[in-house]
């Protein structure tokens, strides 16, 4: 009995000895598990650590490529030549043009920085001539101004010229805080804004046209009546910054763009001639010419807004058009075109506009031509 005991006892002390080595076997394989899962854990951190850290690194490496191609210094800020007898550094002057058909040709637009353009009520479209680095002797036809144009107008911090505008316009005007120079001022008392241009003196009618397509000035007689008026002609700010032009072999073939902005007639086409790296500008199929010089406008940069416009509804059909916020962007250069963004916080800034990693897009020194659509399919290129 005693034997059969001892047996029994011996068969337990192994089963316990084989069940405890089980046990550490067991907990070693789940340590080793731990330290693994937790190596790979600290494995895959520090590849994602590393992989933000070279995106940064390529993000700061890009921005500082595009910053070494910059061109600063002494330039004028809508241009970016640099400031000479030829180039002059005043004070923008933002005019609103008519572009009637029985407004064209324009007069002064080949000496504009910047050329502007929206859809108005009708389907019709009207211009803003900015112009800071030539003078121009004959401008016009000048048309009235609407809000957005005022707005867009404002992001240059110009003087701006309008020949009237709608009654509630002149408030709305004035709220932007604008030096403005207009012959019709308001006359409901709603606003400060007064006629302070004399038609006659600071600006003239033309006998061989019929109003409202006939009004002229120059920007000596502005620069004259703004003087008059107490506004300073140093000053403004621009959206652009600027680079060398492309070398030939780098230059693109995108040759021609369309931005429909409603009626065939109203459409701008431009053409790339690779030779001036310049783009030559048509309007409703028709050369866009200048009255005085016979020369055919043209752009070193093209650039396309997309935006959001809709009819008002009110019953002159006056349009609402989006110039804050943000959108999408064409941007023609070299005879190439980069796709990107436009954003701007209030009106009293400056758009900037970004390529599709958000870094600052560079244009071509020269002329600038800006027109707004409320749709990709509006840009044909």
């Amino acid at each position: 009995m005693s034997s059969k005991k001892n047996s029994i006892t011996r068969i337990v002390i192994i089963l316990c000895i084989i069940i405890s080595l089980i046990l550490s076997f067991a907990l070693m394989s789940c340590k080793k598990s731990t330290s693994a899962t937790t190596q790979s854990k600290i494995g895959v951190e520090n590849e994602s650590s590393t992989s933000a850290s070279k995106s940064s690194q390529t993000t700061e490496t890009t921005k500082k490529e595009i910053s070494k191609l910059q061109i600063t210094g002494n330039i004028n800020i809508l241009t970016g030549f640099e400031i000479s007898d030829k180039v002059l550094n005043s004070r923008p002057f933002a005019i609103m043009i008519n572009n009637a058909p029985e407004a064209r040709p324009q007069s002064g637009l080949n000496k504009a920085d910047v050329v502007i353009e929206a859809v108005d009520e009708g389907g019709i479209t009207r211009l803003i001539g900015v112009f800071s680095s030539q003078k121009a002797d004959v401008i016009g036809p000048i048309r009235s101004a609407r809000q957005y144009y005022a707005e867009l107008a404002r992001m240059f911090d110009p003087i701006y010229v309008f020949w009237g505008t709608y009654p509630e316009g002149y408030k709305l005007i004035e709220n932007m805080d604008m030096d403005v120079l207009t012959p019709l001022g308001d006359n409901t008392g709603a606003s400060s804004i007064q006629a302070n241009i004399t038609d006659g003196k600071d600006a003239w009618r033309d006998s061989s046209r019929v109003a409202p397509h006939n009004a002229y000035s120059s920007t000596e007689k502005l620069a004259a009546a703004a003087k008059n008026n107490g506004y300073s002609l140093e000053g403004g700010q621009s959206p652009f910054n600027f680079k060398l032009d492309a070398t030939d072999e780098k230059r693109g073939n995108t040759i021609n763009i369309k931005i429909d902005f409603s009626m065939a007639s109203f459409a701008s086409d431009f053409k790339y001639d690779k030779s001036s790296n310049k783009y030559l500008k048509s309007t409703g199929g028709q050369p866009s010419i200048d009255r005085e010089s016979n020369e055919q406008l043209s752009f070193n940069n093209v650039i396309a807004l997309i935006t959001d416009i809709v009819n008002s509804g009110d019953s002159a059909g006056h349009m609402i058009v989006r110039t804050t916020g943000s959108g999408k962007a064409f941007f023609f250069f070299d005879g190439n075109v980069i796709e990107g963004t436009w954003e701007r916080n209030g009106v009293t800034e400056s758009m900037k506009f970004k390529d599709a990693e958000g870094n600052d897009v560079l244009f071509n020194r020269g002329s600038t031509y800006i027109g707004l659509v409320q749709g990709t399919d509006r840009v044909i290129y």
